[in-house]
């Protein structure tokens, strides 16, 4: 690593302290047969419609033939950049008018199967920079598998060999590129004279990861364009003097110049400006605001705070630990909130032994104080008996039998995917929990789920995953309103079987990890009525601990990232009563 190739103090974190597997709790996992990072080696299939050049020459727009794009000098010097600010760029020459469009397509022609795959191909210049290797892996297996960064990209890092200094680098790579997809795809096009579906894949991804670089970060300029470069020559040999016509082109203006450029007009469009300045699909931003009364001002908020990378929370589990205790232990502090959480400041919390001996887990704050909020309820008669319907991965439901074992209370775990029911006995060993590998909507007709029989119930529902963001960087992107319909389906007849296992008198806590209307207040309000029982709504503020602010008018709490440093967690208690 040199100083060229590096920022100066550009890591934000260890790349231990981004997301990984085990962070969010509710989050589905991909199943065991689902692409993973060693699938990167795997010959790709091509897409239908993808660019391809007539006898392996690139053509124009019109099919003439075109000459190779020309080298451009690479060597001026680059300032350092922040990542954290646009301004950084002001005191940077570029041009006033539009940038210098590149008159080569992408890659065009067909490419052998190392280069599919996104590695080097044999005999060819392997890229000179592991950390962006590696960073490239990751995009390309989100963008070509379905694969999730958080869990293919520790996968790369230990089998490229990369630590500390490099390993946080590619992980500020992978993750920012990730973010930003949708606001560097309208500057390539911009920048290249197409749109970026009619860049190869290979050569897009390339050019994601060097625009991000370019724009976001403190990487000098020659350096983003060189080693962009080099690693387009490895993934798509023919579209190296491309790629260095395009990241010439962005490097030319400013970050702030292209918003103003590429971004609507904010008085005209206000979704779409927020949507290109803060790389988030408009359907999203909708639906945040929705939630937040239509301030479009704490929207934006919002969006600043969702992209920048979550601390990792652990939940000292009690009985076991003391968040304080645990806090001296690792190097952290106690959290704002949940007197089980510790803020981590770095390292892999894997690694710690708090993790390994089962005295905490890593866990989103918005989560323990959800979880905790339904064993804090009152309830009048037998408290023995707790049910989580949806406990897989287990996050929850560790907590959950933490203050069982306290309370002389029993959990029965419902997860109906084998592979996360394993997941879910891993992290419940030692705690009185029964996990059932089985579907939470056969309560009546599983002799294991009676109706009328447990005391507490949580359902923490599969949902969109829109609070969790942060987290995720790639589901912003992933995610589409098709989504919803199916989820808020399964979400209503989840909380129907949940309220017909609790018995009257007893409290069900329905959660999800999204803001979305739909998802929460329309969901609790259908799945209650459908449920053909009597209940009252429980206000669930006191049940969070006090001084905790603007957490809803009741009774059902809203948590959000730029207010509570959480995921957006949603919270709605009720109480049968008949």
């Amino acid at each position: 690593m040199t100083a060229e190739d590096r920022p100066d103090n550009n890591e934000r974190r260890p790349a231990d302290s981004e997301p990984r597997a085990d962070r969010a709790d509710n989050e589905r996992r991909p199943a065991d047969s689902e692409p993973r990072a060693d699938r990167a080696d795997n010959e790709r299939r091509p897409a239908i419609g993808e660019p391809r050049a007539e006898n392996g020459e690139p053509r124009g727009e019109n099919g003439e033939r075109r000459a190779a794009d020309g080298e451009h000098r690479t060597d001026r010097p680059g300032d350092d950049r922040g990542p954290d600010s646009r301004a950084h760029r002001a005191d940077r020459p570029h041009n006033s008018g539009r940038p210098r469009r590149p008159g080569g397509p992408g890659y065009d022609r067909a490419q052998s199967r190392d280069a599919r795959s996104g590695r080097a191909p044999r005999g060819g210049r392997p890229p000179s920079d592991p950390a962006r290797q590696a960073a490239y892996e990751a995009i390309a297996a989100v963008h070509r598998d379905d694969a999730y960064a958080n869990l293919v990209l520790p996968d790369i890092l230990r089998g490229m060999g990369l630590h500390g200094r490099d390993a946080a680098f590619s992980t500020e790579l992978t993750y920012g590129t990730l973010r930003a997809v949708g606001t560097l795809d309208r500057i390539i096009a911009e920048a290249a004279g197409r749109e970026v579906s009619r860049i190869d894949p290979p050569a897009r991804d390339a050019l994601r990861l060097g625009a991000y670089q370019l724009l976001f970060t403190r990487v000098p300029a020659h350096a983003a364009v060189n080693q962009t470069v080099d690693l387009v020559r490895s993934v798509a040999p023919g579209a190296a003097g491309f790629a260095n016509a395009v990241m010439r082109g962005i490097s030319e203006t400013s970050l702030d110049d292209w918003l103003a450029r590429v971004a609507p007009d904010y008085e005209q469009d206000p979704i779409g400006n927020l949507a290109v300045v803060h790389n988030h699909p408009e359907w999203i931003i909708r639906s945040f605001a929705e939630s937040l009364g239509g301030d479009l001002e704490d929207t934006a908020r919002l969006l600043i705070e969702d992209n920048q990378p979550p601390v990792v929370h652990l939940c000292a589990r009690p009985g076991r630990a003391d968040a304080v205790d645990l806090a001296d232990e690792v190097g952290g502090v106690p959290g704002a909130f949940s007197p089980y959480a510790v803020y981590l400041n770095g390292g892999a919390p894997g690694d710690l032994a708090a993790i390994r001996d089962g005295r905490a887990h890593v866990q989103d704050e918005g989560s323990q104080l959800v979880a905790a909020a339904l064993v804090a309820a009152p309830l009048e008669g037998r408290d023995t008996r707790w049910l989580d319907l949806c406990a897989g991965p287990g996050g929850k439901t560790g907590l959950l039998g933490s203050i069982a074992a306290q309370r002389g209370a029993d959990v029965t775990a419902v997860e109906v995917a084998d592979h996360r029911a394993r997941l879910v006995e891993q992290a419940t060993v030692g705690l009185p929990v029964t996990v059932l590998p089985t579907d939470g909507r056969t309560v009546g007709r599983d002799p294991d789920l009676p109706e009328e029989s447990f005391d507490r119930v949580l359902v923490d529902a599969p949902c969109t995953g829109l609070g969790a963001l942060r987290r995720r960087p790639e589901a912003r992107w992933r995610r589409q309103p098709g989504d919803l319909p199916p989820l808020t389906r399964l979400q209503r007849e989840l909380l129907v079987a949940a309220l017909r296992a609790v018995r009257p008198g007893g409290v069900v806590a329905y959660v999800t990890c999204s803001p979305h209307m739909v998802e929460t207040q329309v969901t609790v309000s259908e799945g209650s009525r459908r449920s053909g029982v009597e209940v009252d709504f429980v206000d669930a503020r006191p049940l969070l601990p006090p001084g905790m602010p603007k957490i809803g008018p009741g009774p059902t709490v809203q948590l959000w990232p730029h207010r509570h440093g959480t995921d957006a967690m949603f919270l709605a208690v009720l109480r049968r009563t008949s």
